[in-house]
Formats: structure tokens, C-alpha cells, sequence
């Protein structure tokens, strides 16, 4: 039976029930993940010779490729794109556009140890002792939840850790009744904490029925007495609660399918066609990351036999360079990283006996020197690897293999070397060398985040009568701190969206007084 044969008789066992389908190629590897309200009508589309004609390019190359296809059924569509996003995050097709990136879907999180707990809404679960429940498919649905909760029970929605009466001063929230004031002791912390583990319980599916019945009553009543608007809110308010609290299933062990991240082949594969003595077992990733010219940071990521190794992971901030210089970053990271791990290795073999001028041998010297990685690996092209190499050179690493990989076009750059090496896209050791970049992004990227948002937080211009938290934000995003605010004119701070020259003018004058 030809290959057109098997897939239209796979087709005829394929359900009309919602589920996600996985496109494979010849040789077993996914090339495109999908969901569908029926599986059947959806995978019937490709092999419609009238959808083929219609395509566009990308669509018909799709096609064209499709050896064999695979499907998991689910219980409703927000299953079906929980899982999708999952699949399409683990194999990468290469087809797949969205899901693509390191996004996930909402989560609510509230910390119960807390004096006084809120709920917020975030993407990333972390080992931080707080609740944590979702993900959640409906992004809009659960933020109206969320906000009719807060109201509903008056659980704060205010920035601060632990407010307390001077964050009460500039909060309207208790004026307008949302709030319950637990701040300032207008409710007992035990009453304040019983409505945030209601909320838990709706939020867990523990009293749903009982809500929807509740809000249905109250609609019914609205309706009533004529109060249509009311009714309608509360129609809004059931329909979303409803869409958010859909019953979904966490996909740890999805599918059975063959993988296209395999950490040894692709080790492999990379060993080779870098010319490398071996496959590098040890690699490290660096990536510099610019917001100003004052939150200049750095990151490092090590992966250890194809897979991230976090324990391992390093963070900087760097010291010793003015202003945007990504070749100047990227040498002060690399020399701190590995000047720091030769002094470890030196250390290790004094406390062993012996001395730096004796020559070891070579299973010794190999057990001294285990930290330095097998690869490294720079985000960027010829300048970040020229200057990364300068300093292993200056610290008498003359030979380990580093290269440099440039995002446009992945290109693979060698010191010394003016043609880069250009790996096809399907290739499993270019994905490898796309994982680890990307990690060390990410992990750059969130120590930024983190530095801007502790130095907007902790600020003297807190206290300024005319600068809101938005615009302390935007003052220090612009010019990273608050000595460098008073060093700027008035004309550089006006340039700034909703301050004006005397606005910025009195800014100044207050910054100078105290």
C-alpha cells in the first residue's frame, strides 16, 4: 500500500472530537503542530487537493513534507491549546510560528504566608511557597475574574510587600469600596485572610457550582426589577468566571513521539561539524543585555550533555564599562568567568600537593581544571568574539574551542576566520546551539527586569509630591538613577511623555533640597 493509501486509511480512525494533531516528515521528526475543534475535518484539509492549489507557499511546502501524522484527543478547546502551546514549546516544527518563544499562559499566584496576601497574575511558576493556580487559556476572561474578586471580597491590589498607613494615604481603593483596608486594621488579619482562601477555593473549582448559582440569583433578581445593566454585568461576570474555571488537564507526559531535541545526536552532530575533538559535553552561553547605559548586565548558562544545567548558571553586572559597549561587556564577563575558575582550579591542586610550575598529569590536570566548559559560546558575531578571545588569551587559554553566533542569520563565526559556517536550519546541532543562546537571553533579560524594577521601587523620589509612580518609572528608565537625574537639565527631563518644562523644573528644585 503507497504512502497516500496508509494516510487515508489512518484518517478514517481519526475522531470527529476536539484534540491536537502532530504533522511528522519521513523521517519521524515533528514539522508542525495544531489543534482542532474536529481532528478529523481538520487533518482531512491537507490531503484536499483544492487546499494544496489555494496555499501559499509555506503551507504547500507543509504538505508536501507530511509523511505521517499523529493526534491526542482532549476534552474541550482550551485542552486543545494548552497542549498545542506544550508541544509546539518541546519539539520546535519547524513550521510552528506561534508558542514558538518562551511566553506561557496566565497563572494566578498569591503567598499565604504573607501579612497580607493579593492575588497577581504572572506566567512563571517558580519553587517560591506561594498558591499558584492555572495555567489559564482565556488571558481576558481571567483578568475580569480577577478584578470582580479583588471588589467583590475587598482584597487589596496595591504594589507594596506590606503596606501600611503611609501607602494608605495615596490609595483611593477603600475609598471607592474595593478595598477592605487590612493596611490599616480595618478588618482583622484572620477575617482579611478567610476571604482570600474563598477566593482560593473558587479559583481551586472547590465552590463553583455555588458561585454560579449565586451570581445567577442575583441576576435573575436584577432582571427583576427591571435593572437590565446590572443583569447584563452579571451575565459577564458568570460567562467569564465559567470560560476561566474550565476544566483542564496538566500535560507532564504528553505524547509518545519521537523527539527532534536528542542532546547526544545533537552533541554529535555539533562535534562534527565544528571540527571538534569531541563532542562538547560542557558548554557555556553569554549574553549581554542593554536597557540604559546604567542597567548594563550579562548573563552565563552552562549546559551539561545537550540540557540546561541552572545550578550552574552565573549572573553579572557589569563594572568597569561607560555606556553601551557590548565588546567591552562581553570581555569583562568572559575574563571575570574564567579567570575566576583557573584561580578555583589553582586553588584546588595547592590543597592537593601540588605546585603551579609542576606539570600534571593528565587525568589529574583534567580533574583540577573539571570547571572550564568543553565549548563557548558568545551571542553575537566577529567584535564579541574577537574580544572574548583576547581574554582567554590573556589568561593563557590560547587554544579552547569558542565561537560566536550571530542571531540575524545564525551564523557561526570562528576566531581568526572571516567565512562563518552556515548550518542548515534542520539540523539538530544548530537547534542545540539556538537553545542555549536563547537561555542565556532570557536569563539576561530577567536579571534586567529585576534591577530596574528593585531601582524604581526603592527610590528617594517616592516622596516627591509631583512625580506618580509611572513617571518615576519612566525618569529612571531614561536615565537609571537618580544622580543622573540631577545632573540632566530641565529640557532633558521635559522630553520625557506627561512632564512639562516647569514640572520638570520643580522636580529638579526638589531633588536639590533634599
Amino acid at each position: 500500500m503507497s504512502q497516500p493509501d496508509l494516510l487515508k486509511e489512518k484518517l478514517q480512525d481519526a475522531p470527529h472530537k476536539p484534540g491536537v494533531y502532530i504533522h511528522k516528515d519521513r523521517l519521524g521528526g515533528v514539522i508542525y503542530v495544531g489543534k482542532a475543534r474536529d481532528l478529523r475535518k481538520r487533518i482531512s484539509n491537507y490531503f484536499s487537493p483544492s487546499r494544496k492549489m489555494k496555499a501559499d507557499r509555506k503551507t504547500r511546502a507543509l504538505i508536501e513534507t507530511i509523511a505521517d501524522f499523529d493526534y491526542h484527543i482532549v476534552r474541550n478547546e482550551q485542552e486543545a491549546l494548552l497542549l498545542e502551546s506544550k508541544l509546539i514549546k518541546q519539539y520546535r516544527p519547524r513550521y510552528n510560528i506561534v508558542f514558538r518563544d518562551d511566553k506561557r499562559f496566565k497563572m494566578v499566584k498569591v503567598s499565604l504566608d504573607s501579612p497580607c496576601p493579593k492575588f497577581q497574575v504572572t506566567r512563571i511558576k517558580k519553587a517560591d511557597g506561594a498558591k499558584y493556580f492555572g495555567p489559564f487559556a482565556h488571558s481576558g476572561a481571567l483578568h475580569d475574574t480577577l478584578t470582580y474578586f479583588n471588589n467583590k471580597f475587598g482584597l487589596r491590589t496595591c504594589r507594596a510587600v506590606n503596606p501600611g498607613e503611609k501607602d494608605y494615604k495615596h490609595c483611593n481603593a477603600d475609598v471607592i469600596r474595593n478595598c477592605s483596608a487590612p493596611c490599616i486594621g480595618k478588618i482583622s488579619a484572620e477575617d482579611y485572610k478567610a476571604r482570600v482562601q474563598e477566593v482560593c477555593d473558587l479559583f481551586s473549582g472547590k465552590e463553583k457550582r455555588s458561585f454560579i448559582k449565586e451570581i445567577e440569583g442575583e441576576m435573575q433578581a436584577a432582571a427583576a426589577d427591571m435593572d437590565f445593566e446590572r443583569a447584563g454585568k452579571l451575565r459577564d461576570v458568570m460567562e467569564n468566571f465559567k470560560k476561566t474555571l474550565t476544566p483542564t488537564r496538566q500535560f507532564k507526559n504528553t505524547l509518545d513521539l519521537p523527539s527532534t531535541v536528542q542532546p547526544a545526536d545533537d552533541l554529535s552532530e555539533l562535534s562534527d561539524l565544528l571540527g571538534l575533538e569531541a563532542p562538547p559535553r560542557v558548554m557555556e552561553c553569554f549574553d549581554i543585555s542593554n536597557v540604559s547605559s546604567t542597567h548594563i548586565v550579562a548573563s552565563m548558562v552552562r549546559f551539561t550533555d545537550g540540557k540546561p544545567d541552572n545550578n550552574k548558571y552565573r549572573r553579572y553586572r557589569i563594572r568597569t564599562v561607560e555606556g553601551q559597549d557590548d565588546f567591552a561587556s562581553m570581555a569583562e564577563v568572559v575574563r571575570r568567568r574564567y579567570s575566576r575558575l583557573l584561580q578555583e582550579g589553582a586553588k584546588r591542586a595547592k590543597e592537593i600537593g601540588i605546585e603551579e610550575s609542576q606539570e600534571l598529569p593528565a587525568d589529574l590536570a583534567k580533574r583540577v581544571n573539571a570547571g572550564l566548559p568543553d565549548l563557548i559560546i558568545v551571542d553575537g558575531g566577529k567584535g564579541q568574539l574577537s574580544s572574548a578571545v583576547r581574554e582567554l588569551q590573556r589568561l593563557g587559554l590560547y587554544d579552547h574551542p569558542i565561537i560566536g553566533l550571530a542571531k540575524k542569520h545564525e551564523e557561526v563565526f570562528f576566531y581568526g576566520e572571516s567565512d562563518p559556517i552556515l548550518i542548515p536550519h534542520d539540523k539538530g546541532a544548530l537547534k542545540l546551539l539556538q537553545r542555549i543562546r536563547d537561555e542565556a537571553h532570557r536569563f539576561a533579560n530577567n536579571y534586567n527586569e529585576l534591577l530596574l524594577r528593585k531601582r524604581i521601587k526603592e527610590s528617594i523620589l517616592d516622596d516627591c509630591p509631583t512625580v506618580s509612580p509611572k513617571r518615576k518609572e519612566l525618569l529612571l528608565k531614561k536615565f537609571g538613577s537618580v544622580l543622573r537625574i540631577k545632573k540632566a537639565t530641565a529640557e532633558q527631563i521635559a522630553e520625557i511623555s506627561g512632564i512639562s518644562l516647569k514640572g520638570a523644573q520643580g522636580i529638579l528644585a526638589w531633588l536639590k533640597e533634599s
